[in-house]
Order: C-alpha cells, then structure tokens, then sequence
C-alpha cells in the first residue's frame, strides 16, 4: 500500500482538474493505496518572502504549510492537479510549490501532473507543465515522474465527467500507482 498525496489547486470545488484528481484518487483507493486529497483552496496560504528563516528553523507564516509539506514529505506519491487560466499553473499551486523550499530535499515520491484548460492545443499546457517541473525534476532530485495528464478542450465546468478519456486515463494513472 502506498500513501498517495494529491493536491487540488483550482479554487473552484467541482472543476474539471479536481474531477480528475478525484479519479485519480478513485483509482488509487479501488488498487488498496491510502489517499489524502488536499484541497489548496481550503487554505489561506501566504507567499514565500524569500527571508529563507525556513532554513535556520521554521518559516516566518504560521498557515498550516509545514503540515502540509510534511506530508508530502511522508507521501509516495503525489500528485499536482491544477487548471490552467491565463497560460500557467494556478496560483494557489505556485504559492504552494515556492513554500516547499524546507523540505524540498526530503521529498522521495513519484510525481504525477494533471493538467486541464479549455483550449485544445495541448502544445500551449507545455510551459505550465514544465513550470512544476522546475519543483518536481530540478528540485525533487529523489523523485521520478510517473505520469502526465493533459485535459485539453475543457471549456466548461464539470465537462470532464462526460470525457471518457480522460477520466479512464486519471483512474488508469491512480490504479497503477
């Protein structure tokens, strides 16, 4: 059994990269893995100042993020879902990822990415999912990534419960964990 951390970074409960992220999740849990959703959302996390007092002790922001990061710390897996709005990651995602700077060294998982914007041209997600890679490959030097979902062509929210595409890939990627 693996302990598989998925963080949902849309701000939007419902949204086509969270509908995904939970079929991940379905996956893992139906092939008997442990699964934490985090949902970013729920968290009002305040962004890195770059004082780097995290790295002589503990941050200067008392948020919840060394609990989270701690998590991804115990985690096998993890998984970064977030959509895709003006040609990047979300910002929620961003905020998260610089805050790692404590623990990033610790991390040994393997990485999966969920992706989802509304235009088709998947050529366009490449520079949002070479964005976290700059964390998950340059950073997470132990970590090995496992797999990439593109969720293009999503214009509408919820539309990526009626493309049986991606979610049979998303339960595929989680039952294969």
């Amino acid at each position: 059994m693996k302990n598989v951390v998925i963080i949902s970074s849309t701000p939007r409960a419902g949204g086509n990269s969270e509908i995904l992220a939970t079929e991940f999740a379905n996956g893992a849990i139906k092939a008997g893995n442990k699964v934490e959703m985090i949902y970013l959302r729920n968290y009002d996390l305040k962004y890195c100042q770059g004082c780097y007092a995290c790295t002589k002790g503990k941050c200067i922001h008392d948020d919840g993020m060394e609990q989270l990061a701690q998590k991804l710390v115990a985690a096998d897996v993890i998984v970064f879902a977030t959509p895709v709005y003006f040609y990047s990651m979300s910002g929620q995602l961003k905020v998260f990822i610089d805050r790692l700077v404590p623990v990033y060294t610790q991390i040994r998982a393997d990485i999966y990415i969920i992706a989802t914007q509304w235009d088709p041209d998947r050529v366009i997600m490449e520079n949002t999912i070479n964005s976290i890679r700059g964390c998950t490959r340059d950073c997470f030097e132990n970590c090995v990534e496992k797999g990439v979902l593109y969720g293009v062509n999503l214009n509408d929210m919820g539309e990526a419960k009626q493309n049986k595409v991606y979610m049979t890939k998303a339960f595929s990627m989680g039952s294969n964990v």
